[in-house]
């Protein structure tokens, strides 16, 4: 983000304007040097004066758009397929996208490319980013990972591109993510919280010395485990961690804990069995919405805890509408389109009416996370690879707020043709979790 200059007296009644109409908290202000970031004062002040994050003027998503089913650079998609995919997220009201990495693929040059493309068509288009760098360490998804260490080459050169992006797309690039499910231990390439201090450390020297914008925002983004929310993560790296970022970018997933946490109770209670499968489930959504506000919450009393005052924003949280394993219709029936819908919905007032930016995941399905196969992990996306737009997004269809627009040449059209019976048919009561 650019500088702005306020005099004193517009600074303080825009400020005030801002704390009571878009969410940002007493504990925002606009910072005016990178010193005050790394203070601890979050600047998330538009050039044209509004708040970006907590702001429910813009809507976030998560992105990728590989449309395969493997993901190689010969298989990234074209500048000219990431404008298409804009236009769609832009007609929904999407204005800040969440990407993955920085380096490995031509896929975030490419869509900082496409974005900076359709600004210079449309004074009007307006697109923001939070662009991640994956971090992982030595021997990842190799046979004997060794997750003490990071794979030091690999992070510099990942570190150095999303830097040289914010440099070079100061207009777009407001957020760096340092990192991605890279501390929780389930994932095959996580890290110890030292590694992920030392690069947002690294990001923060980048601003000091301006190799990119002063004001570009600094996080990681991981499972609410990780950042706290469970005692075993706690310690005083992970505490600095947390006094070091601008914001805290969290992930909770209701989703697979119908699965993977007994504790949550997501199939009906006993006296909810004679209730309608519609029932049933909007009743089960109710309570994972209601068990990822508590993971929320243990992210944000640990942080009170040990004294870090910063946001809390979703950087990833979504469900699948397909899956034929842990979580379809012969174990505990969560993925189908039209609890994702309820999901979505839930999701969406929660998130707003907490003044908390969600960055939804995902856009579109991308085939080469579950090898093409049914897996939940290719279908979380709002759209299908070839562009039907899912049940959440049916009243935009109905509303046509897609008319004129593709994806692979495809107009958008309804999923099941509309069909909402057939689409309810296909829907069963939330099941208790089946033995491995």
């Amino acid at each position: 983000m650019k500088k702005r200059l306020y005099s004193g007296c517009f600074q303080i009644v825009f400020l005030l304007l801002c704390l009571s109409l878009t969410g940002c908290s007493e504990s925002i202000r606009p910072a005016k040097t990178a010193k005050n970031i790394l203070d601890g004062i979050l600047n998330c002040i538009l050039d044209k004066g509004d708040c970006l994050l907590g702001n429910s003027k813009y809507p976030a998503i998560s992105y990728s758009g590989y449309r395969m089913v493997s993901r190689t650079t010969e298989t990234c998609p074209t500048v000219k397929e990431f404008r298409e995919d804009m236009k769609l997220l832009s007609a929904m009201g999407i204005k800040l996208l969440r990407t993955y990495d920085a380096k490995e693929f031509p896929q975030s040059s490419r869509i900082l490319q496409a974005i900076r493309e359709l600004k210079q068509a449309d004074n009007g288009f307006e697109m923001y980013v939070m662009l991640g760098a994956w971090i992982r360490c030595k021997g990842a998804y190799g046979e004997a990972p060794d997750h003490s260490q990071e794979d030091a080459l690999w992070n510099q050169q990942e570190i150095d591109a999303a830097i040289e992006l914010a440099h070079e797309y100061p207009d777009i690039v407001k957020i760096i993510a340092v990192g991605n499910e890279a501390m929780v231990t389930w994932q095959a390439h996580f890290v110890p919280a030292s590694t992920i201090l030392k690069w947002v450390n690294y990001l923060n020297e980048a601003r000091i010395t301006g190799r990119m914008p002063a004001t570009t925002l600094i996080t990681t983004s991981d499972n609410w485990a990780a950042l706290g929310g469970t005692e075993n993560y706690r310690n005083e790296t992970l505490a600095e961690l947390l006094r070091k970022i601008d914001f805290v970018s969290l992930h909770t997933y209701a989703f697979h804990d119908t699965y993977y946490d007994p504790a949550f109770q997501w199939a009906a209670l006993p006296d909810e069995a004679n209730l309608s499968v519609s029932e049933q489930a909007s009743r089960a959504v109710n309570r994972a919405v209601a068990h990822q506000v508590a993971q929320y919450e243990a992210v944000r009393s640990y942080m009170k805890k040990i004294g870090v005052r910063k946001h809390i924003h979703i950087g990833e949280t979504g469900w699948a509408s397909l899956d034929n394993s842990h979580y379809g219709d012969h174990g505990t029936c969560a993925a189908d389109e039209y609890k994702a819908k309820l999901f979505y919905d839930a999701v969406k007032q929660w998130t707003t009416d907490s003044n908390l930016t969600c960055f939804y995941f995902e856009a579109f399905d991308e085939p080469w996370k579950s090898g093409g196969s049914e897996g939940s992990e290719g279908h979380f996306g709002l759209f299908t690879v070839d562009g039907k737009a899912k049940y959440p997004l049916w009243d935009l269809v109905d509303a046509g707020v897609f008319n004129g627009l593709t994806r692979g040449g495809n107009a958008i059209t309804k999923t099941y043709d509309g069909n909402k019976a057939v689409l309810l048919a296909k829907a069963k009561a939330p099941a208790a979790r089946k033995n491995p």
